[in-house]
This record gives C-alpha cells, structure tokens and sequence, in this order.
C-alpha cells in the first residue's frame, strides 16, 4: 500500500523543530509586547474579496499565489496569503478606530501560497507580523523597522542588511508607472517574457527581474518622482534610523509584490539565505483600510518568515525541559497509585512522567537518566523508593510525603 506522505510544499514541525521554534515566538513577544504592541490571530481563510480588494487584483499573490475555494453557501473564500489585510479588516469590524491610536497588534500565524517550494519558501508557511495602525507619523515607520531589526538581532540572524525606499502616494505611483511603462515599452525586445506580460499590469515588479537589469538601471526611478511632502516624510524616516543606530541602505529599486504599500518601504535580507534573501519587511499601507470598507487610516507595518529566519540564525540553543520526577513501578497493581502521584505533582509545579510501555525496573531507570530526571520514584506495595539520580542516594518515604520530597529537593518546598 502506498505511503500517505504530506502535500507538497508543507513540512511537519517535530518537537525538536519546536523548541527553535518557540524561541522565536517567545523572544517576538518580549521585543512586541515590550513596545506596546497586542497579540491578534485572525481566520485562517477570508473572503477572497479581502485580497483581491486590499493586496491588488495584479499582483502575483492575486493571480497566481492564492489557495481559494467556494464554501458550501457558494461563497469564495481563500486560505490567507498574508497577514495585513486580514488585520485591517478586524480593525474595521471591530471598531478599533475608536481606541487610542495607533493601535499596535502582533500576529504569529500560518500562511499560504501556491509557489515552487524551496529552501525557505513553502506553500504553508509562518510569519510573525506587527502593524500600527491609525497614525501616520514618521516615528511609527522608523519605531516599526527599529522592532524588527531588534528581534533579528535578539535571534542572531547572520549577514543581515536593510534595504528602504519610498513608493510616494498612489497618485504619483500612478503617474510613475505611465512613465515607467514607456520606458519598458521602448526596450521591450530586450526584456524577459516574464516582464513584458506585466508591462500593463505591473510594470514596477520588472526591478526585481535579474535579466531585465541592463534595462531597469536606465529606467526613471520613483524616487526621483516624489511630493516634497513625501520626501520630507522619508527623510524624517531616515533621520530617525541613523539616530536609533540602525544602519540602511537606500535602494530606488526596492519594490514590494502588494499593491498597498504607500511611502515607506523596507525589506531586512540575508546572506544565509541565497536567492531567497528575504527575511522579512513591510512598511506603509495609509490607504488599505478606506479600500476594505473603513475610514480614512494610516498604518504600518512588516512580517518576517519563521522559516527564513531559522535558516539565516544561529539554531536558538533551547534544553530539553527537565522533568523533576519519573514514576516507577514493580507491580501493574500499582499503576493506579503511580498515575495519581504523577498527577498530584505536575499540580504541584512539577514536571513529573510516569512509565508507559511496561518496561522492567531497568529498563524504567534507563528511561529515566534518558529523559533526564531529577528523582525516581520506585511504588512498591507499601513505601516508595526515591533515588536522587544526581547525587545516588536512595531512601525509604511515605507515599503521601514524595512530592514535598522532590519539591525540597528541588530547592523549591
């Protein structure tokens, strides 16, 4: 019979995975929740709207990247492609708007895309996310760049650089990309049929193209084209990095593959990570929400793959929890006795395991010095034997008195 095997594009998190895992989990929220920020988790799958709405019709997550299927009611829903929109859209529906702003919410979730998996590219995939919604004062960029630099720092992520940029507003992207769309046109036997498909509805992604670069170092450049009002804005941006210590690099080139970004945009890469360099990034999104049906809002915000991260980092040095106490046995007649003692001390703060396969009494101690237990606890059919497996000594009790034993033991009764 042939083997069921998981779909292509997923892995399995084993528990060792975990552990490297759960650091990095653990140190978002420090970093996050340090700066004020407040755990979200939104659906796992939303109304396809959300995305062809929010992220753009054109882009390539839209067309090509979306797992989306019809619900039993006919409804179009699609598995989340990303973290952003869904956010903004429960920032909307529950009315968020009134609170304080901006409100800063953090996110450690799932995510999926239809792409060619790939060392650190899956097609279920986790990030962690922040956005800041409702203000939209430079400081909210620079504050949003500083966290995630402070939690690739905080995971040793090796061979780290930031890349920034401004896209301006969507009025003058508009007109940028008429200008941009002529010059793609003008040198069109030159591109790559891949970027001459998108001259019409994504002209800006051709800078990401490594065959169009001959072409693309003569094209105008977006960032030559902003509002004194947008430039001010980005070199406020600036202003604050160089005075937070955050070393940048501005590149007129950096675009990023979703329609909402305004202004600020930045992407943290690795030179762990080969052609998929990409860490994380993010930046301005000040018109997502009024698209999604909300009111005029400005946010900010980024997401960092799990994955990239725990390929560009040292491997988070995480020991095996210890377990305090392992129960032991002689007699099946005592398994009852040996379940109740396990229970009474994990209620008592331990961490406390009891045998499961039927091993003999060495096979038992031999599984206890591999799980790395502090005590043994030996039921008999009066007292219990308990070994300190440090030390080696071994002493008679009282049923009712191991735990407080292990607890004194453990420097904690």
């Amino acid at each position: 019979m042939r083997k069921v095997q998981a779909p292509r594009g997923t892995f399995d998190v084993l528990p060792d995975d975990a552990d490297a895992r759960e650091a990095v989990e653990r140190e978002a929220r420090r970093v996050l929740e340090g700066a004020g920020y407040r755990r979200i988790e939104t659906p796992t799958f939303e109304a396809t709207e959300l995305f062809a709405r929010g992220v753009g019709e054109a882009t390539d997550i839209v067309r090509k990247e979306m797992f989306t299927f019809e619900d039993q009611g006919g409804r179009s829903m699609t598995l989340r492609p990303e973290g952003t929109a869904p956010v903004c859209r429960a920032y909307v529906e529950h009315g968020m708007h009134k609170l304080a702003q901006p409100v800063r919410l953090w996110y450690l979730s799932s995510f999926y895309r239809h792409e060619a998996p790939q060392a650190g590219r899956y097609r279920q995939f986790w990030q962690v996310g922040a956005e800041a919604i409702g203000s939209d004062d430079p400081a909210v960029d620079a504050e949003t760049v500083v966290l995630l630099a402070d939690l690739l720092d905080a995971l040793n992520t090796h061979g780290v650089r930031l890349r920034i940029s401004s896209l301006g507003t969507p009025e003058t992207r508009a007109a940028y990309r008429e200008e941009l769309q002529a010059h793609l046109r003008a040198h069109e036997d030159d591109l790559p049929r891949d970027v001459r498909d998108r001259i019409d509805l994504n002209p800006l992604r051709a800078f990401d193209s490594a065959e169009a670069a001959p072409v693309m170092r003569e094209a105008p450049k977006l960032l030559d084209r902003l509002t004194p009002e947008d430039a001010e804005h980005f070199a406020e941006v600036r202003r604050l990095l160089e005075a937070a210590d955050v070393p940048h690099e501005v590149d007129p080139t950096l675009v990023r593959g979703l329609d909402y970004y305004t202004r600020t945009v930045f992407e943290f890469e690795s030179t762990e990570l080969g052609a998929q360099s990409g860490v994380g990034g993010g930046g301005r999104y000040d018109r997502l929400v009024e698209l999604i049906g909300g009111p005029a809002t400005p946010g900010c915000g980024w997401a960092a793959g799990v994955e990239r991260i725990l390929l560009a980092a040292d491997r988070p040095p995480v020991a095996p929890p210890p377990v305090d106490l392992y129960v032991a046995f002689t007699d099946d007649a005592q398994r009852a006795a040996a379940l109740k003692l396990a229970g009474e001390a994990r209620r008592a703060g331990l961490r406390a395991q009891m045998e499961l396969a039927g091993r003999s009494l060495k096979g038992q101690f031999k599984q206890a010095d591999r799980v790395g237990a502090r005590f043994v606890a030996v039921l008999g059919g009066g007292d219990t034997e308990l070994k300190d497996m440090e030390s080696g000594e071994q002493r008679t009790v009282a049923g009712e008195s191991v735990v407080r034993e292990v607890l004194r033991g453990r420097g904690i009764g």
